[in-house]
């Protein structure tokens, strides 16, 4: 079975009005496909952004040099 692709142009607000008519399972789906969207939208932009990569990198350089403190650690110290 072939695909076809269909683009449409929907005002936002008949958007959230068809969205707002449809069963709490649907609106699930709906919410479910658009959190993996942004999740795969976040990646995207941490991969491509110089900024985010050296966050990273920094934080790989200090976790190997064992510079970091344990979410236990930090918890018991502010007790």
């Amino acid at each position: 079975m072939s695909q076809s692709i269909v683009s449409l142009n929907i005002p936002f607000e008949s958007l959230l009005e068809s969205i707002s008519a449809l069963s709490p399972k649907e609106k699930l789906q709906i919410f479910e496909a658009l959190h993996e969207q942004l999740e795969r939208a976040e990646e995207e932009l941490y991969e491509s952004d110089p900024a985010i990569q050296a966050q990273i990198r920094d934080a790989r350089l200090a976790y190997q040099a064992n510079n970091y403190v344990t979410l236990d650690d930090y918890a018991a110290r502010k007790r």
